[in-house]
Protein backbone atom coordinates (compact mmCIF):
# COMPACT_ATOMS: atom_id res chain seq x y z
CA UNK A 1 0.00 0.00 0.00
CA UNK A 2 1.60 3.34 -0.92
CA UNK A 3 2.28 5.34 1.55
CA UNK A 4 0.78 8.53 3.06
CA UNK A 5 2.02 11.89 1.87
CA UNK A 6 0.72 15.25 2.81
CA UNK A 7 0.17 18.22 0.92
CA UNK A 8 -1.26 15.97 -2.56
CA UNK A 9 -4.67 16.98 -3.58
CA UNK A 10 -6.77 17.63 -6.67
CA UNK A 11 -9.73 20.20 -7.95
CA UNK A 12 -13.08 19.18 -7.98
CA UNK A 13 -12.77 19.45 -11.69
CA UNK A 14 -9.45 16.85 -11.79
CA UNK A 15 -6.87 19.42 -11.77
CA UNK A 16 -3.25 18.22 -9.46
CA UNK A 17 -2.46 20.36 -7.16
CA UNK A 18 0.40 20.64 -4.35
CA UNK A 19 -1.05 22.82 -1.21
CA UNK A 20 1.44 25.43 -0.33
CA UNK A 21 -0.47 26.99 2.44
CA UNK A 22 -3.74 24.83 4.11
CA UNK A 23 -4.99 28.15 5.25
CA UNK A 24 -4.78 32.12 4.24
CA UNK A 25 -4.44 33.64 7.47
CA UNK A 26 -7.39 36.23 8.22
CA UNK A 27 -9.56 33.91 5.06
CA UNK A 28 -9.28 30.28 7.12
CA UNK A 29 -11.71 29.34 4.59
CA UNK A 30 -8.73 29.82 1.78
CA UNK A 31 -5.76 27.92 0.43
CA UNK A 32 -3.34 28.44 -1.89
CA UNK A 33 -2.30 25.45 -4.17
CA UNK A 34 0.17 24.90 -6.94
CA UNK A 35 -1.28 22.97 -10.50
CA UNK A 36 1.37 20.76 -11.67
CA UNK A 37 0.32 20.82 -15.11
CA UNK A 38 1.18 24.23 -15.04
CA UNK A 39 4.91 23.97 -14.06
CA UNK A 40 8.12 23.11 -16.69
CA UNK A 41 9.07 19.94 -16.46
CA UNK A 42 12.01 20.60 -14.53
CA UNK A 43 9.95 22.79 -11.70
CA UNK A 44 7.27 19.99 -11.20
CA UNK A 45 10.23 17.01 -10.85
CA UNK A 46 11.51 19.00 -7.93
CA UNK A 47 7.83 20.61 -6.41
CA UNK A 48 7.12 16.64 -6.64
CA UNK A 49 11.00 15.55 -4.87
CA UNK A 50 10.19 17.79 -1.89
CA UNK A 51 6.70 16.86 -0.97
CA UNK A 52 8.15 13.34 -0.88
CA UNK A 53 11.45 14.39 0.91
CA UNK A 54 11.61 14.42 4.99
CA UNK A 55 11.68 18.22 4.81
CA UNK A 56 8.32 18.44 3.14
CA UNK A 57 6.53 15.78 5.08
CA UNK A 58 7.88 17.13 8.21
CA UNK A 59 6.26 20.59 8.10
CA UNK A 60 2.27 21.59 8.05
CA UNK A 61 2.72 24.36 5.24
CA UNK A 62 4.56 22.77 2.47
CA UNK A 63 5.80 26.78 1.60
CA UNK A 64 7.79 26.24 4.76
CA UNK A 65 9.47 24.06 2.78
CA UNK A 66 9.68 25.73 -0.65
CA UNK A 67 11.32 28.68 0.62
CA UNK A 68 14.21 27.01 1.43
CA UNK A 69 14.46 24.93 -1.86
CA UNK A 70 16.19 25.44 -5.08
CA UNK A 71 15.14 25.12 -8.50
CA UNK A 72 17.61 23.70 -11.00
CA UNK A 73 17.84 27.12 -12.15
CA UNK A 74 18.94 28.83 -9.19
CA UNK A 75 15.96 30.30 -8.17
CA UNK A 76 14.25 29.57 -4.72
CA UNK A 77 11.35 27.55 -5.59
CA UNK A 78 8.74 30.18 -3.55
CA UNK A 79 9.82 32.73 -4.95
CA UNK A 80 9.90 31.53 -8.55
CA UNK A 81 6.06 30.23 -8.37
CA UNK A 82 5.44 33.80 -6.99
CA UNK A 83 6.67 35.65 -9.73
CA UNK A 84 5.50 33.34 -11.94
CA UNK A 85 1.89 33.23 -10.69
CA UNK A 86 1.81 29.87 -10.04
CA UNK A 87 0.59 29.92 -6.81
CA UNK A 88 -3.40 30.13 -6.70
CA UNK A 89 -6.20 30.70 -4.15
CA UNK A 90 -9.05 28.44 -3.95
CA UNK A 91 -11.47 27.88 -0.86
CA UNK A 92 -10.40 24.99 0.90
CA UNK A 93 -13.55 23.36 0.25
CA UNK A 94 -13.07 22.82 -3.42
CA UNK A 95 -9.90 20.90 -2.60
CA UNK A 96 -10.01 17.03 -1.96
CA UNK A 97 -6.76 16.22 -0.44
CA UNK A 98 -5.71 12.91 -1.87
CA UNK A 99 -2.71 10.98 0.35
CA UNK A 100 -3.02 8.20 -1.12
CA UNK A 101 -4.80 6.49 -4.41
CA UNK A 102 -7.54 5.23 -1.73
CA UNK A 103 -8.09 8.25 0.20
CA UNK A 104 -9.43 11.03 0.01
CA UNK A 105 -11.20 14.52 1.93
CA UNK A 106 -12.13 17.76 1.40
CA UNK A 107 -9.20 20.27 2.71
CA UNK A 108 -11.80 22.17 4.80
CA UNK A 109 -12.69 18.72 6.85
CA UNK A 110 -8.51 18.05 6.83
CA UNK A 111 -8.06 21.60 8.38
CA UNK A 112 -11.03 20.90 10.91
CA UNK A 113 -9.91 17.59 12.47
CA UNK A 114 -6.17 19.30 12.64
CA UNK A 115 -7.49 22.18 14.21
CA UNK A 116 -9.32 20.08 16.53
CA UNK A 117 -6.68 17.47 17.77
CA UNK A 118 -4.41 20.87 18.11
CA UNK A 119 -7.32 22.41 20.40
CA UNK A 120 -7.29 25.24 18.31
CA UNK A 121 -9.42 27.45 15.71
CA UNK A 122 -8.95 26.50 12.04
CA UNK A 123 -8.58 30.44 12.00
CA UNK A 124 -5.26 29.72 14.03
CA UNK A 125 -3.71 27.06 11.58
CA UNK A 126 -3.19 30.10 9.50
CA UNK A 127 -0.84 31.67 12.55
CA UNK A 128 2.75 30.88 12.49
CA UNK A 129 4.86 30.59 15.37
CA UNK A 130 7.89 33.13 16.08
CA UNK A 131 10.42 33.16 13.60
CA UNK A 132 7.98 32.37 10.28
CA UNK A 133 5.66 34.59 8.28
CA UNK A 134 3.47 33.35 5.94
CA UNK A 135 2.43 35.66 3.69
CA UNK A 136 -0.74 35.46 2.64
CA UNK A 137 -3.07 35.86 -0.79
CA UNK A 138 -4.26 39.29 -1.64
CA UNK A 139 -6.80 38.85 -4.27
CA UNK A 140 -10.33 40.64 -3.46
CA UNK A 141 -12.00 38.73 -6.21
CA UNK A 142 -14.63 35.98 -4.60
CA UNK A 143 -13.13 32.38 -4.48
CA UNK A 144 -15.80 30.90 -6.39
CA UNK A 145 -15.51 32.95 -9.20
CA UNK A 146 -12.05 33.37 -9.65
CA UNK A 147 -10.33 32.87 -12.72
CA UNK A 148 -7.37 30.70 -13.14
CA UNK A 149 -5.12 33.95 -14.41
CA UNK A 150 -1.32 34.57 -13.53
CA UNK A 151 -2.00 37.41 -11.25
CA UNK A 152 -4.68 35.73 -9.23
CA UNK A 153 -4.30 34.88 -5.78
CA UNK A 154 -0.30 35.51 -5.39
CA UNK A 155 1.12 36.75 -2.61
CA UNK A 156 2.33 40.50 -2.78
CA UNK A 157 6.32 41.43 -2.92
CA UNK A 158 5.43 43.20 0.69
CA UNK A 159 4.25 40.09 2.36
CA UNK A 160 6.98 37.76 0.54
CA UNK A 161 9.56 40.31 1.01
CA UNK A 162 8.55 40.18 4.92
CA UNK A 163 8.92 36.01 4.87
CA UNK A 164 11.91 36.07 3.21
CA UNK A 165 13.70 38.55 5.91
CA UNK A 166 11.78 35.95 8.93
CA UNK A 167 13.32 32.95 7.50
CA UNK A 168 16.70 34.72 6.54
CA UNK A 169 16.82 35.48 10.38
CA UNK A 170 15.84 31.73 11.25
CA UNK A 171 18.49 30.46 8.81
CA UNK A 172 21.41 32.93 10.46
CA UNK A 173 20.26 31.28 14.01
CA UNK A 174 20.44 28.04 12.66
CA UNK A 175 23.51 28.91 10.81
CA UNK A 176 25.44 30.19 14.11
CA UNK A 177 24.27 27.30 16.28
CA UNK A 178 25.57 24.86 13.68
CA UNK A 179 29.27 27.26 13.72
CA UNK A 180 29.11 26.87 17.58
CA UNK A 181 28.30 22.56 17.52
CA UNK A 182 31.15 22.62 15.04
CA UNK A 183 33.77 24.73 16.81
CA UNK A 184 33.38 22.40 20.25
CA UNK A 185 33.78 18.92 18.01
CA UNK A 186 36.45 20.46 16.21
CA UNK A 187 37.67 23.75 16.71
CA UNK A 188 39.25 25.95 13.68
CA UNK A 189 43.11 26.72 14.13
CA UNK A 190 43.04 30.28 14.30
CA UNK A 191 46.27 32.09 11.86
CA UNK A 192 48.79 34.50 13.61
CA UNK A 193 48.12 38.08 12.02
CA UNK A 194 50.53 39.65 13.83
CA UNK A 195 53.59 38.52 11.50
CA UNK A 196 51.33 39.85 8.65
CA UNK A 197 50.31 43.63 10.47
CA UNK A 198 53.98 44.32 11.73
Amino acid sequence: MAEALKHVGKLKNGRKVIVAFRTVPGEPENCIVVATESLDADQHDTLINLVESNAGQSVNDLAEAMARTQLPDGRIMLEAFHAQGKMVKYATADVIMQPNASTTIPLNELNEMTAQADGVSVADLGVKPKGTTTPTATTETPVETQPQAADDGVLTDEQLAASYRSQADAMFKEAKKLREQAEELFPTKKKSKSAESA
